[in-house]
Formats: structure tokens, sequence, C-alpha cells
């Protein structure tokens, strides 16, 4: 497959940094739980942590729905659960692609049953051509129409998560 550049390392970075300044400044005060979802989601999380200028608290879910294709299942399967209580706390999912919104609605929904205070969606990457499920991304890196990502953490079959810039398949 042949790869074309989207988004370079330094503009990725970037806007990451932006991202955790908006969070900080929005949750000012207080010491929200910011849940990733694995596995794609590490290199993003890591990164946004980082530049995070406030107290916080990680842990993860692991949620699938693709394998090894190129479109999701629509079958969502959780594999990993959150470990830390999220009762009256206010809650950062963290998500590297947000495509057809399916696998938000299942973890938003799985979450609301917990009672936090808030919850709110990050992500790197808002892709709207194929949204299935409306989801409210309030902290958005950057919204692509179209097109099969791959590169810092985004993976086809679990390959090319190591790229450092972020690419488009064709």
């Amino acid at each position: 497959m042949k790869r074309e550049l989207i988004l370079s390392k330094e503009t990725i970075l970037k806007r990451v940094q932006e991202l955790a300044q908006q969070i900080s400044a929005d949750y000012q005060g207080g010491e929200p739980i910011l849940v990733g979802i694995l596995n794609g989601v590490v290199f993003f999380f890591v990164d946004l942590v980082r530049n995070l200028t406030i107290p916080s608290k990680i842990d993860f879910i692991r949620a699938t729905s693709y394998g090894s294709r190129m479109s999701t299942s629509g079958d969502i399967k959780v594999t990993k659960d959150v470990e830390i209580p999220i009762a009256g706390r206010d809650v950062i999912i963290v998500e590297d692609i947000v495509d057809t919104g399916l696998t938000l609605a299942c973890i938003v929904e799985r979450f609301e049953t917990k009672n936090p205070r808030s919850i709110r969606i990050c992500a790197l990457i808002d892709k709207l051509e194929r949204r299935e499920v409306a989801v409210n991304v309030e902290y958005c890196g950057f919204p692509v129409e179209e097109g099969f990502l791959v590169g810092y953490g985004l993976d086809y079959n679990e390959q090319y998560r190591y790229l450092p810039n972020i690419y488009a398949l064709r």
C-alpha cells in the first residue's frame, strides 16, 4: 500500500500541546481522570498527559471492533475496563480516532452507569466520513474528512503504529 502524508509529527505535537493547555484551563483546580482507549491512543495519550499543567489520574479501557479489517465490525467488545472508581469524578475519554462513533458511544454509555460528574471526549482525529452515531468530541485535534489513517499509534492490522507522522493508506 502507498502512504500519503497527512500530518507531520511537528504539526501533531503542536496541536497536542494546545489541547493540553485547553484541558488544563478547563479543569483548573480539579483533577480529571483521563481514560485512554487502548491500543492506538498510547502515543497521543502520553504526549497529552505530559503537557497538562494540572494534576490528573490516568487509566485505560480496551475496546475492539476492527480486528484485522479496515472497517469496523460494529461488534464492540470491552476486553479491559477502568480500574479507578469514576463515580462523582470528571472523566475525559481520550481516543486516537473517532470513526463511526460506535466504540465511543458504547464506552460513554458504560461510564454513565458508574455516575461520573462529567464525561468529555478528547480525540486526536475526528474522522467525519463514516460517522454512524453522534458523539460530541469536546477536544478535537484534527477533523479529517476521509482516508484510512496510520502512524502515531494508528494502525492497520497492528502495522504502522511506529511512524511518527500520520499517513493515509492508498
